[in-house]
């Protein structure tokens, strides 16, 4: 279906409302309907923040959500369309925005938003440092803004778990209060994870409280 914007809202390309099971983070496992903005592989629909409203609003009268997850390509880039959206929005359904982390200084125009309950920055740890200090810095301008913040760290198979640790040291000197979760690369046979995985929560439990071990749930059943 191809929603026309109109000239005087905001409006952004996505790739859809979906629904289904959120695959990773902090509400993994919990049905969501999907804010998905486009990536640059993706065919995108232009939604004005008017009919996105419409949409959601649709989906949560005809069927039972956990919350709405907001995700994709950049969305907080999208503050605009955002903000206008959960401003008209009027359904109960709390708000995870995830994001890569790299606009901290958007964070500060999503304070009061509706609905918005956690915002979860995602992260391979193989971003680069600049970049990691954007995720830090986002952490801590979401703890500014009195939400629950979250780290969720699926580390890529070349990163050290001396560097998955200081990162959690990291996390825990700049936002104390961040719910960190890591998502193991699972390179074994199925149904089989490396004790190392649990070595490494205990060692960042030691430093951070609150800290989790989730497996990703896999597509098609799990949506991000």
């Amino acid at each position: 279906m191809h929603l026309t914007p109109t000239s005087t809202q905001p409006t952004a390309a996505l790739a859809g409302v979906p629904s289904g099971i959120q695959s990773h983070g902090v509400w993994a496992g919990r049905r969501q309907v999907f804010i998905r903005f486009a990536t640059e592989a993706e065919t995108a629909q232009m939604y004005s923040a008017s009919a996105l409203v419409k949409e959601l609003t649709r989906a949560a009268t005809r069927a039972t959500f956990h919350s709405i997850g907001v995700a994709g390509r950049d969305p907080v880039g999208n503050s605009e369309f955002l903000l206008a959206v959960l401003a008209a929005l009027d359904v109960s359904l709390p708000v995870l925005l995830e994001t890569d982390g790299q606009r901290p200084e958007r964070l500060a125009s999503f304070q009061g938003a509706r609905g918005l309950t956690v915002v979860q920055v995602s992260a391979t740890l193989g971003e680069g440092d600049a970049a990691f200090d954007r995720q830090l810095a986002t952490l801590q301008a979401a703890a500014a803004i009195g939400v629950r913040h979250a780290f969720a760290v699926t580390p890529g198979p070349d990163v050290p778990d001396a560097v998955v640790l200081r990162a959690i040291e990291r996390v825990h000197a700049t936002a104390a209060g961040t719910e960190v979760v890591v998502h193991p690369v699972v390179s074994e046979k199925p149904g089989q994870l490396d004790r190392r995985w649990a070595t490494l929560i205990e060692q960042a439990s030691a430093v951070h409280a609150d800290v989790q071990l989730l497996l990703r749930i896999p597509p098609p059943a799990g949506l991000r």
